[in-house]
């Protein structure tokens, strides 16, 4: 005889696998620096061309240049967030309070004084 497990397991429940996750995070972090390269290419047309609003547009890209390393690097770094249903387990665990006889009380150690 068998013993049946009293929920069965979905394979759509199972994390992905590193390497796919590592791959999406290498995706992510391509474009966000592809998407800076374009803003310096940008800026640098920008400043020959003198558009209208041009200082708008040169502090927009100026900001995008400087921020998107640093959020790349953030998402880039980042892992997702494991499931509720898997935290649960761990959050909702009864706590038993401690044997108060488990240690010993500590006892009264005498007081050498040198001086004497």
């Amino acid at each position: 005889m068998s013993r049946r497990r009293p929920e069965p397991v979905l394979i759509t429940d199972a994390p992905e696998s590193p390497e796919r996750e590592r791959l999406g995070r290498e995706v992510r972090y391509l474009i966000m620096m592809g998407t800076r390269a374009a803003c310096l290419i940008v800026a640098a047309i920008l400043v020959s061309t003198k558009p209208p609003h041009y200082g708008l547009w040169v502090v927009v890209c100026v900001v995008g240049m400087v921020l998107l390393p640093w959020l790349a690097v953030l998402i880039a770094n980042d892992r997702p967030a494991k499931a509720q249903y898997r935290m649960s387990r761990f959050v909702h665990r009864p706590v038993t309070p401690a044997d108060p006889q488990a240690l010993p009380a500590p006892r009264e150690h005498p007081v050498i004084d040198a001086d004497d």
